[in-house]
């Protein structure tokens, strides 16, 4: 309860300092006399969920994410454990997929108007490949780590190809998989919203814009608030469905260094090193400087 409501005072504060910011007009460097304040904001908000037009963008923008997502995350985990564990695959489509990583996905909004008949259609194939190559990479490095060790029981066990692929590889890359894809559907938002400010119809991208070109800038927050919160929740989602489905992996929690769990005995102080035995008998007393010495040695 006390971390939840950390996070709570930390919205809250930043909020607070917006609200205080922009109603007093400061300008120091940063113009916040020029920004809207919170509570203007939040009346263009609760206009925009009273009309039908929000709601309609809410599910284009969705639909578009979703489908191009989905279409991501089978082939990209599909081609990576393909180029992972096939040097033919890998000779055949990795240097096309190193050429093409580096362009930005927005980059290829040309092409998507010119190879598909629709805008919609373009705008999803965007969001696949802005999400696609992260999937691809965390695949094919999740996969190539694994432990030749597992492999070989399974073979060793009568195992054949497909065996090893659902007991061995599919499970033991899950958390290299689910790391590309929290990072492909961040990267999917940021390339529909653009797509849809440049090509698209519909959309909380393309609301957006609408609202900067006529310069209703609290409904330009509006939008930006709305992809906070569905990237926010979209992430969410990810990540507690790779939580889920890698639930047997152990799980570890954070415990400040020196502050004992509540109800746990503090561990036993180490007991002291025993001090060397000096010897005793008859003979001669050793010579100081010899034992300083022997000592340092």
């Amino acid at each position: 309860m006390t971390r939840y409501a950390l996070r709570v005072a930390s919205v809250a504060a930043a909020l607070g300092l917006w609200q205080l910011l922009t109603s007093l007009n400061v300008d120091l460097w940063l113009r916040f006399s020029q920004f809207p304040t919170v509570a203007d904001v939040a009346r263009a908000f609760a206009d925009r969920l009273a009309g039908d037009d929000y709601w309609t963008d809410l599910t284009d923008s969705l639909t578009r994410i979703i489908t191009g997502f989905l279409l991501a995350a089978v082939l990209g985990v599909a081609t990576g454990v393909l180029v992972a564990r096939s040097r033919l695959a890998e000779d055949l489509l990795g240097p096309v997929l190193e050429v093409v990583r580096p362009i930005p996905a927005i980059a290829l909004v040309p092409v998507a108007i010119l190879l598909f008949p629709s805008n919609e259609q373009g705008i999803v194939f965007i969001t696949f490949t802005a999400a696609f190559f992260p999937v691809l990479v965390s695949t094919r490095h999740a996969v190539r780590a694994l432990a030749p060790g597992w492999e070989e029981a399974v073979r060793t066990m009568g195992g054949g190809r497909w065996r090893i692929l659902g007991a061995v590889v599919l499970p033991g890359a899950l958390p290299g998989i689910f790391g590309g894809l929290s990072v492909g559907i961040g990267v999917s938002w940021i390339c529909v919203i653009s797509a849809e400010m440049i090509s698209g119809q519909y959309g909380v991208g393309y609301r957006t814009w609408q609202d900067y070109t006529v310069v209703d800038y609290p409904g330009v927050f509006v939008g930006m608030v709305t992809i906070g919160v569905l990237g926010w929740a979209t992430s969410t989602a990810v990540e507690l469905l790779g939580r889920r489905l890698t639930r047997w992996l152990p799980r570890t929690s954070y415990v400040p260094t020196g502050r004992p769990r509540p109800g746990s005995a503090r561990p036993p102080s180490p007991a002291p090193a025993a001090a060397p035995a000096v010897p005793t008998g008859p003979g001669p007393d050793p010579d100081p400087e010899e034992a300083r010495d022997e000592h340092l040695v």
